[in-house]
């Protein structure tokens, strides 16, 4: 029986749950780690971790989704995050899209979002990486609303949320860093609303 568990785990049968996903990420660390992003390949990664490649797609969506919670340690998983989002009144979009940003990057602390800065501005992959997220993340949102000008919509959300989070959690300026959430999601919905389906001309 030993020697049937000892080959399962060389085929990459690890059972396909919550150890798979954390299997996958530490080995992701420590590829990208030692050969770069565009050295480092899915194939290279799930043999580290023991598992099938398929489970790449399966728990990150793309190399680039695991990237991005590996190394950039986004606080969320982009696919459940999109499920969750979606799941509301078109009109609601754009509070439920702050609310979620700052509930989620409030609960992984600041310190997490300044990591991620500091990962952009040094690391043009991650930087590149980001770019991807967001732009995936937004286009999906924005061409299932039926908006047009889908590319800028897109510059334009990202470039809300991003400098949302360098002033509350990089910069600090007060009141905006230890505002309740509630208050800043009545201010900077509207903003994020119309970007996704107002006029932007």
């Amino acid at each position: 029986m030993a020697g049937e568990d000892i080959t399962a785990r060389r085929r990459g049968r690890r059972p396909g749950g919550q150890d798979t996903r954390t299997a996958l990420l530490e080995a992701a660390r420590a590829v990208f780690g030692e050969s770069g992003f565009d050295g480092a390949t899915v194939r290279v990664i799930a043999t580290r971790a023991g598992v099938d490649a398929a489970m790449v797609n399966h728990w990150f969506g793309s190399k680039e989704g695991l990237f991005a919670q590996a190394v950039l340690k986004l606080p969320f998983d982009p696919h459940e995050l999109l499920a969750e989002l979606t799941n509301g009144p078109d009109d609601e979009f754009g509070r439920r899209i702050v609310r979620t940003f700052l509930t989620r990057w409030d609960g992984a602390g600041g310190d997490v979002f300044q990591a991620l800065v500091r990962s952009v501005a040094g690391h043009e992959q991650a930087a590149l990486v980001l770019r991807s997220f967001f732009q995936n993340f937004f286009t999906k949102i924005i061409a299932g609303l039926g908006s047009d000008r889908v590319e800028l919509r897109t510059s334009l959300c990202a470039s809300q949320l991003v400098g949302m989070g360098l002033v509350r959690y990089v910069a600090k300026f007060e009141p905006m860093a230890t505002s309740e959430i509630e208050p800043l999601v009545t201010a900077i919905a509207p903003t994020v609303q119309r970007y996704l389906t107002g006029d932007i001309d």
